[in-house]
């Protein structure tokens, strides 16, 4: 197969870890991973038998195999043939700050080393990295890794322009829509768009205005339906006959007003209003499968993504 990514390293084998390797894995690369949580080596073995099945509907690459992995006591002894490592700890500053300080000390100088942090920038775990901390940056993937296109790449102020352009390309041989993330910022991107529409929902919910399943409704059937397939600028774009400018103009005072309700009515996330909030989620979520919706969803989420792969004008 004609790649130059040599071997990749898996630390930490939780549900994003467990779903980087099976990508890897599909894309034909061999891998050594490691986690030191009890058996934690079964459940990865599990979890790859069970979705070998969805990787092969998606494609696999020539070479692709689940023999390609070994799980490893500890990833130390390993660290000077891999050519790229994603780390999957938990979020935790201190834990991340000594974990990297530790691969940076133990890796070939070249070695990128990337991070699956869902909101810690970067620059805040390098600060004890002495070999090579350029080589390190954000590798934030959309939960799950094997199915969802997105990577947030987020380099820290010192990572080198040379290493951005490789995990870039890293994460587009896997088949990821990877964007770059110009400056570090709490939360990142996705996380933090996903927090605003989550803070109006909540607001809107808690407050009688809308029940928590019509308000599911309203984004799967409206705006979280058109916005997979165009998102805020294409479809303000569209909705303004093809001028960013005219729908500005002729939305931009609605919207002014609405943004005034929003911020006197903002969800202000005290406890009491979390229980309240909960107790009206969980009457809906007392009639419903959740796993079963889980599985509807990644059914469909496969479907889906095969469609739009199909659609060039939408990559």
């Amino acid at each position: 197969m004609s790649h130059h990514f040599g071997t990749i390293g898996v630390v930490g084998t939780g549900v994003i870890g467990a779903s980087w390797t099976a990508l890897f894995l599909a894309r034909g690369l061999k891998v050594i991973v490691s986690d030191p949580a009890p058996g934690a080596s079964e459940k990865l073995a599990a979890f790859l038998e069970k979705e070998w099945p969805t990787m092969e509907k998606l494609g696999l690459s020539e070479g692709a195999s689940l023999e390609n992995y070994k799980f490893v006591p500890s990833i130390d002894p390993y660290l000077e043939e891999i050519d790229i490592l994603q780390e999957n700890a938990p979020e935790r500053l201190e834990f991340k700050r000594q974990l990297f300080a530790h691969l940076d000390a133990n890796t070939p100088k070249e070695t990128l080393l990337l991070s699956s942090s869902s909101g810690l920038p970067a620059s805040k775990f390098v600060t004890d990295c002495k070999n090579n901390p350029s080589r390190i940056l954000i590798g934030h993937p959309f939960n799950p890794p094997h199915l969802v296109p997105l990577v947030e790449v987020v380099p820290h102020p010192a990572t080198g322009d040379a290493y951005a352009a490789k995990a870039m390309e890293f994460y587009k041989f896997l088949g990821k829509s990877p964007v770059l993330v110009k400056k570090e910022t709490p939360g990142f991107i996705a996380n933090r768009l996903q927090a605003a529409l989550c803070k109006e929902a909540y607001s809107l919910v808690e407050r009688g205005i809308i029940s928590a399943s019509d308000l599911d409704t309203t984004v799967t059937s409206g705006v979280g339906l058109r916005w997979a397939l165009t998102g805020p600028f294409m479809t303000n774009t569209l909705g303004g006959g093809g001028s960013f400018k005219h729908f500005m103009d002729h939305l931009g005072p609605a919207l002014q007003s609405w943004d005034g309700d929003m911020q006197e009515n903002a969800f202000d996330f005290s406890s009491e209003k979390f229980e309240s909030l909960g107790a009206s989620v969980q009457e809906w979520m007392d009639k419903v499968d959740v796993d079963a919706v889980a599985k509807e969803r990644d059914d469909f989420l496969l479907q889906f993504i095969e469609a739009k792969s199909k659609a060039t004008t939408l990559k």
